[in-house]
């Protein structure tokens, strides 16, 4: 509800509104099954400290890459809910990206066999977001750079499942000075705060002007920056913004 209501105050709409994730259980249910008839799944009884352990492989990011440990298991451990993982194929995939250009990757090496349910039954992201996209028709998928390679993994089960695959366009990602993702964690102002201070024509116009899509900072409202936009112009590297001086020198 508190993001329905932040988009609501930046001025973006949608066409239509779906029930949130947790309500379609069932759906994803059927799209679950269809992979365990086709012999694509199989239970995973790895602990987080195994999976996290000195000796698994890691790509650069520190995301471990899942090497199979559960894949020909035939004595599972007794009284532990397994999760479940669907067999991916020694193959690269490879697609072209609206902001970040060329992309690929190889599903076995690079990543390993994917959870698609937890042990404690609640599907996980890529499935469930395979199945909205799929389901609704989504022709265009554009989220933050940071989910670029999700998108591989969602290729694969968007064949899996029949659906054809949407294009790309993973965009900058919003970050402090230092590097750092933002995070109430570490107390960086959030929208619900920027809220008390400052327009959303000057956020909007403030984040354009910062990603190239306009020419000098001025406050926009979101359906006047739809007419300036352009994917050419759309910076690939991430935004860095110091909200307490954002806000200070309004």
């Amino acid at each position: 509800q508190v993001l329905r209501e932040d988009l609501r105050w930046l001025g973006l709409d949608y066409d239509r509104e779906t029930p949130p994730q947790s309500q379609r259980s069932t759906v994803y249910d059927r799209y679950f099954d269809s992979l365990r008839e086709r012999g694509l799944l199989y239970p995973c009884y790895c602990t987080r400290s195994q999976l996290h352990g000195v000796n698994a492989p890691h790509l650069s990011d520190g995301t471990y890459v899942y090497p199979g440990t559960c894949r020909n298991l035939t004595d599972p451990p007794a009284g532990r809910k397994p999760a479940w993982r669907v067999m991916v194929p020694d193959r690269l995939w490879q697609f072209d990206d609206l902001v970040q250009g060329h992309y690929q990757l190889n599903l076995s090496t690079d990543c390993g066999d994917m959870v698609v349910r937890r042990a404690d039954g609640v599907y996980v992201y890529q499935l469930a977001v395979t199945v909205d996209d799929g389901e609704a028709g989504v022709t265009e998928v554009v989220r933050g750079m940071d989910l670029l390679s999700s998108a591989p993994r969602q290729m694969y089960l968007q064949e899996l499942f029949g659906f054809p695959h949407p294009q790309y366009g993973h965009v900058p990602m919003l970050l402090a000075p230092d590097g750092r993702r933002l995070s109430k964690r570490d107390r960086d102002l959030d929208l619900g705060e920027l809220r008390k201070h400052i327009s959303p024509e000057q956020l909007i116009g403030t984040l354009a002007f910062s990603a190239g899509l306009i020419d000098c900072r001025e406050p926009l409202s979101a359906r006047e920056l739809a007419g300036e936009f352009t994917w050419e112009k759309l910076k690939g590297d991430s935004l860095y913004l110091d909200a307490a001086a954002f806000i200070n020198n309004i």
